[in-house]
């Protein structure tokens, strides 16, 4: 058996697949399964798995009936810049879709990262991130209503909730970010209007001011196919 009749044959096609997007540009249509199962001589299936990991890992994806090259992702830098900042910064539009604003008891957990009393109520904000008007992510926030309770009255949800929190006076010191990898549920998949398939990547964030006071906690799940994190590592 030769070395590559070891490799499986989906492999095989989507190498080749890679070169021809390689002569592509976004929005540009990829050739249909039944095109590429005749100009490789395999099966459709076979096709359809290539094309699969393909959109996956967000380099095509589906419009309408057909397949077209993806837009790159958008790389979000791991520190305290904001969503707004961070899709700027590479010439994007960022938007936000409000889906729930209220108030909502705290559990323990709750209670002990932001360090309200227990029994308190903190406000939640929920909200699709969008770029280009492409839905990236489902960021939930809770905050203090003791701090930011006036915010009700004063903040649009459509804006950055980060130059709001410094326009209040607020400065950011520190925060303990954590990073996971999981599948939506089913209400997160409609809202990032994709399916309980597509791997996501879950982001905690607890946030602190410059004088150790928590500010925030948030609960953000990004699509996996259309995001990407970096962070600069010093010793």
């Amino acid at each position: 058996m030769t070395a590559q009749e070891r490799v499986p044959k989906y492999y095989l096609v989507r190498t080749e697949l890679e070169q021809i997007l390689a002569k592509l540009t976004e929005g540009d249509t990829v050739p249909p399964e039944r095109e590429l199962a005749e100009r490789f001589e395999v099966s459709r299936e076979t096709v359809r798995q290539a094309l699969h990991e393909l959109l996956v890992e967000g380099r095509i994806e589906r419009r309408g009936r057909g397949t077209v090259v993806s837009a790159p992702k958008l790389v979000q830098p791991l520190s305290l810049r904001s969503y707004t900042e961070g899709a700027q910064s590479q010439g994007r539009v960022p938007a936000r879709l409000l889906v729930t604003w209220e108030d909502v008891p705290a559990d323990a957990e709750m209670c002990a990262d932001l360090e309200v009393p227990a029994g308190s109520k903190v406000m939640h904000l929920q909200r699709v991130l969008l770029a280009d008007g492409a839905r990236l992510g489902l960021e939930s926030t809770y905050l203090p209503k003791t701090r930011f309770g006036s915010f009700t009255e004063t903040f649009d949800p459509s804006t950055s909730l980060y130059a709001a929190i410094r326009n209040a006076g607020v400065v950011f010191g520190s925060a303990l970010e954590r990073i996971e990898t999981v599948l939506p549920s089913p209400r997160e998949a409609r809202l990032l209007e994709t399916t309980t398939a597509m791997p996501m990547l879950l982001m905690h964030r607890r946030s602190l001011d410059t004088d150790g006071r928590p500010i925030e906690r948030v609960r953000t799940v990004y699509r996996g196919d259309r995001m990407a994190f970096e962070a600069i590592l010093r010793e």
